[in-house]
């Protein structure tokens, strides 16, 4: 299975994808590592582009969390089997922000490049509040939704996705269970 998770900052991209990672035995890549160096500094369009390329041409299933549309958007979207839209409230996506950095107070999170320490600064709290979460952004996200109806699924709140999430993981663990052989008696 191939999984692209998308969505606004702070609405927990990386930690969806990793838990569906672990859960599923799937390799995880973070865009978030492949875009920032340590110390912030945003890496070459070039070398992400082949990084990201890289782990595409070399894996056949994967999640991956990050918007980054310029880097293979278009090919992550295509290859997914599920698109999953994080847009929850920019209340809620604060409060996530607020949070981690409290966890990850002078340490970068696991899903972070090392030497990227956790900060919550003006630029990004105008990010999480305005910025990334503008007219276009939300065109980007509707477009997607209607471009892949069968499987990009958009979720507005923690709850509902906490619910699909337990109903889908029952489903696979069910899936899984069926086609193992039964021991005889």
């Amino acid at each position: 299975v191939k999984i692209a998770v998308l969505g606004f900052s702070g609405a927990g991209k990386s930690t969806l994808a990793a838990r569906l990672g672990q859960a599923l035995d799937l390799p995880v890549l973070h865009l978030d590592r492949v875009h920032w160096l340590p110390g912030w500094v945003e890496q070459e369009k070039g070398a992400e582009l082949e990084q990201v390329g890289r782990f595409l041409d070399t894996h056949d299933r994967w999640v991956i969390d990050g918007n980054y549309l310029s880097l293979w958007g278009e090919r992550r979207l295509e290859e997914a089997d599920l698109i999953l839209l994080l847009q929850f409230s920019r209340w809620t996506c604060l409060k996530r922000v607020i949070r981690r950095q409290r966890e990850n107070r002078g340490r970068s999170r696991p899903s972070m490049t090392q030497g990227c320490p956790e900060k919550l600064d003006r630029e990004f709290l105008c990010w999480i509040l305005r910025d990334g979460r503008n007219a276009a952004r939300r065109e980007e996200y509707r477009g997607i939704l209607t471009r892949y109806p069968q499987k990009a699924l958009r979720f507005t709140n923690p709850r509902a996705l906490e619910h699909w999430k337990k109903e889908w993981m029952k489903q696979r663990t069910g899936d899984a269970a069926a086609r193992r052989p039964r021991e005889e008696p």
